[in-house]
C-alpha cells in the first residue's frame, strides 16, 4: 500500500529553521519512484547536514545503481540540524527522506553510510526520530534493516548494539546483491522474520554484529571474539570492485539545491593506492589501486558535465596526480573544453608527483586557485616514521613550480601528534612555511606570496600500522602548537606571510575514542546521545566536556576508561576489537611495518616496485590494474627482506587467537 508523504506537516515548520530548501529535495537529477511499483525500497543516509552529504560521491553512486534497478527505489535522508529536530519532536514529524518525503521507518534497509566516527550520534538521532528502536535486538519484522557501511564502518564495534549489519569495502556489487536477498525473502513471505533475513545476510558475507559474541578477560582485554550461530563465518571479508570502467558512477550526478561544500562534478579516477603511508587508513583499506581508463573518465566527465552544468571538474583520487596517464588525461580534458568556463582540479596532489606540465593544463583556462600539498610531518626523520617520502628539497622545488606558474597561495597540511613525534619535529614546520615563502619570492619575482599551514591532531586508525599505536594527549598537541605559532611568529616579515589554522586536539582523541573502540563504547555514545550530543564534527556542537564525562561515567564499571581506548600502546598478541574484520591486510605486515616506522625505516610504493606481500591481492582475488588496457600487473613474486616468501596471510581466525 501507497506511504504518505510527511511534507504537509514539514512545510509549516520550514519558515522557523535555518537554511530550510536543505530539507525540500527536487534537486537535478534526483529520483522519485511509485512506492507501489517497486519490492524493495532502501533509504540511504549521510549522517550529517545535507551540504556536507549531497556531494558524498559514494551516497550518490548507489543511489543512482539502485534506482535504475527495475522493481528497486532508493532514497536519501540526512541528519536534521537540533533547531529542526526540536520541531520535528513536538510537530511529531518523523524522520523524512528529501526525495518524496517519505517516513524513513517505511523502507526495508536503512543504509548508512559513514565516513567518520564523529557522525555516530546523529545515527542515533535519525533512528530515534523515525521510531526505529536504538538497539539492534529491540527490533521487530516490521524496521527496516539498518545496515552500516563507508570507511569507518570498518570498525563498526562501537555502533555494533545499533546497527544490524555491516558490508565492508566496494559497495556496488553488495547493495545488489543484498536488493536480491531482500526481494527474495519479502517474494517467500518473510519465512524466519528478521532473524532469518540476518542470517541470509551473513552467509552472503555481510557482517551482523548480533550473530559474535565477544568476551572479555578480568584486565580489560578481549578474549576472543566468535560467531553464535552456525554458518556465520569467524572471520568477515572487505568486498572490492575491480573494474572501475564496469561502473561508471554517477552518471547523472545531483546538483544541489542548497550551498554544499564542494560545487563541482567529480569523476573518481581511480580506487586504492599503494603509498603506504602508514597513518592513512583510507591508503591501507583500499588496496589494490584499480584505475580507470582515460577513455572512460573522459566519458564520465562529459556526460556529468551535460548532466549539471557545474563548472568545475574534480579528478578525484587518495593521490589523483599518481594515476599512470594524468598527463594524456588533463591534456585531453584542457583542450576538449578549453575557452569555456569549465576548470579543472585534483583535491589530492602529492608533491613528488606535481611538475610544470601538470601545473599547466590545471590552470589552462586561467584560473589559479591554491595549491594544497601535504608532508603530513615537519621534519625528515618524522616522515620516514610515517612513510611519506617526501624531501624538504621536493616541497620546494614543487612550491617554486607552482610559483612560477603563476601560483600566488599554497596550503601545506601535517599532523601533529604522529608516532616518535619530538617538539623538535614540530618546530622544523616552521622552518619549511618560511623556505616555502622564500622559494616563491625567488621563483615569482614577487614578495605578495603566501602560505598557509593546516594541522590537524592525528588518530591512529584500525587496519593501519599505527593501529598499535598510543595516541598523544590534548595537552601535549596543544603545547607544541602554541610553540609552533611562536617560532612562526619569531620572523615577522616572513611569519606575516605564514596562516596557521589549527584546531585544539580534544575533538581528535574523541575520535580516537570512537575509531579503536569496542562494544563497550556504545554505551558512551548512547549516554553522550542522551545528554544532547549531535553533530560532533562541527565545533560549535562539540563538546569535550560531554564525552569525557559520559566516559568517565560509564567505562570504569566495565574495566576500561578513556585511556585505555587512546593513549596506551597495543601489544603484539592483543586481540583487537577489528581482528576479525578482514581488510585484506595480513596482520603480520602491519606488524612489521609498525617495527619499521619505530625504527624511521621507509618501504617502497609496490605499484613500481616488486610486492611486499602486504596480503591483499591473493586474498581479495584482486590485482593492481593501470594503463588504458587496465593490465593486471600482479601477481608477481611477494618479496620481504630479499627473498621470495609463500603468502600464509589470515590462515588462521582472529576470534581463534
Amino acid at each position: 500500500m501507497p506511504v504518505e508523504s510527511v511534507y504537509p506537516r514539514l512545510e509549516p515548520l520550514l519558515p522557523h529553521v535555518s537554511k530550510p530548501v536543505q530539507y525540500v529535495g527536487g534537486e537535478p537529477n534526483a529520483t522519485v519512484k511509485d512506492w507501489d511499483e517497486t519490492t524493495v525500497r532502501w533509504c540511504l543516509m549521510y549522517p550529517d547536514a545535507y551540504e556536507v552529504g549531497l556531494p558524498n560521491q559514494g551516497v550518490m553512486i548507489l543511489y543512482e545503481i539502485l534506482n535504475e534497478q527495475p522493481g528497486v527505489l532508493a532514497e536519501r535522508t540526512y541528519a536534521v540540524w537540533p533547531d529542526m529536530e526540536e520541531l520535528m519532536r513536538r510537530h511529531g514529524v518523523p524522520q523524512f527522506t528529501v526525495d518524496a518525503h517519505r517516513p524513513v521507518a517505511a523502507f526495508d534497509v536503512l543504509g548508512v553510510s559513514f565516513a567518520t566516527e564523529l557522525g555516530y550520534t546523529n545515527l542515533l538521532t535519525a533512528l530515534d526520530l523515525a521510531g526505529v528502536p536504538l538497539r539492534s535486538r529491540e527490533r521487530t519484522d516490521e524496521h527496516p534493516v539498518v545496515l552500516a557501511g563507508g570507511h569507518a564502518a570498518f570498525n563498526p564495534e562501537p555502533v555494533a548494539d545499533f546497527v544490524d549489519a555491516v558490508v565492508l569495502g566496494d559497495g556496488e556489487r553488495a547493495v545488489l546483491e543484498i536488493t536480491e536477498l531482500v526481494r527474495r525473502f519479502k517474494a517467500e513471505g518473510r519465512p524466519g522474520g528478521r532473524e532469518r533475513l540476518l542470517r541470509r545476510l551473513a552467509e552472503h558475507g555481510v557482517y551482523v554484529p548480533g550473530f559474535h559474541e565477544v568476551t572479555y578477560r578480568p584486565d580489560g582485554h578481549i578474549e576472543r571474539v566468535r560467531p553464535t550461530r552456525e554458518g556465520v563465518p569467524h572471520r568477515v571479508f572487505k568486498r572490492t570492485t575491480t573494474d572501475l570502467d564496469e561502473w561508471p558512477y554517477p552518471k547523472q550526478p545531483l546538483v544541489p539545491v542548497a550551498e554544499s561544500v564542494h560545487e563541482r562534478m567529480s569523476v573518481e579516477i581511480f580506487r586504492g593506492c599503494t603509498r603506504g603511508c602508514r597513518f592513512c587508513q583510507a591508503g591501507m583499506i583500499t588496496r589494490p589501486v584499480r584505475e580507470r581508463s582515460k577513455r572512460g573518465v573522459e566519458d564520465m566527465v562529459r556526460r556529468g558535465l551535460e548532466a549539471t552544468g557545474f563548472e568545475e571538474v574534480g579528478l578525484l583520487s587518495l593521490s589523483s596526480a599518481d594515476h599512470s596517464e594524468i598527463g594524456e588525461i588533463t591534456k585531453g580534458l584542457a583542450d576538449r573544453y578549453e575557452g569555456t568556463n569549465t576548470g579543472l582540479s585534483l583535491p589530492s596532489t602529492r608533491v613528488d608527483a606535481f611538475n610544470v606540465d601538470l601545473a599547466n593544463e590545471l590552470a589552462r583556462n586561467g584560473r589559479r586557485s591554491g595549491l594544497t600539498f601535504a608532508p603530513e610531518g615537519g621534519s625528515e626523520r618524522i616522515r620516514r616514521v610515517i612513510n611519506k617520502t617526501v624531501s624538504e628539497r621536493d616541497l620546494i622545488r614543487t612550491v617554486s613550480t607552482a610559483y612560477a606558474s603563476g601560483w600566488r597561495q599554497v596550503k601545506l597540511y601535517f599532523m601533529c601528534g604522529l608516532p616518535t613525534e619530538t617538539d623538535e619535529d614540530v618546530l622544523r614546520i616552521a622552518t619549511m612555511a618560511k623556505e616555502v615563502v622564500r622559494a616563491g619570492r625567488s621563483a615569482s619575482g614577487r614578495r605578495d606570496i603566501r602560505c598557509t599551514v593546516s594541522i590537524g591532531g592525528f588518530v591512529p586508525k584500525p587496519h593501519t600500522p599505527f593501529q598499535w599505536a598510543a595516541q598523544a594527549d590534548p595537552d601535549t598537541v596543544d603545547a607544541r602548537m602554541r610553540a609552533l605559532r611562536e617560532e612562526i611568529g619569531s620572523d615577522r616579515e616572513l611569519g606575516r606571510r605564514i596562516g596557521v589554522r589549527y584546531h585544539d586536539g580534544k575533538p581528535s582523541l574523541i575520535e580516537g575514542l570512537l575509531s579503536r573502540g569496542d562494544r563497550r563504547v556504545g554505551r558512551v555514545i548512547e549516554r553522550v546521545w542522551r545528554e544532547g550530543g549531535r553533530f560532533d564534527g562541527w565545533n560549535e556542537y562539540f563538546s569535550y566536556e560531554r564525552w569525557v564525562r559520559a566516559a568517565a561515567e560509564v567505562l570504569p564499571p566495565l574495566g576500561v576508561d578513556m585511556d585505555w581506548f587512546t593513549t596506551r600502546e597495543r601489544t603484539r598478541d592483543e586481540v583487537l576489537p577489528w581482528d576479525h574484520l578482514d581488510s585484506g591486510l595480513d596482520r603480520e605486515w602491519l606488524w612489521n611495518d609498525w617495527q619499521d616506522a619505530l625504527q624511521a625505516r621507509e618501504q617502497e610504493d609496490c605499484r613500481w616496485t616488486p610486492c611486499f606481500d602486504c596480503g591483499v591481492c591473493p586474498t581479495t582475488g584482486t590485482d593492481i590494474e593501470m594503463g588504458p588496457s587496465g593490465r593486471p600487473l600482479l601477481p608477481i613474486t611477494p618479496v620481504r627482506d630479499g627473498s621470495p616468501v609463500p603468502n600464509t596471510a589470515f590462515d588462521t581466525p582472529s576470534g581463534d587467537r
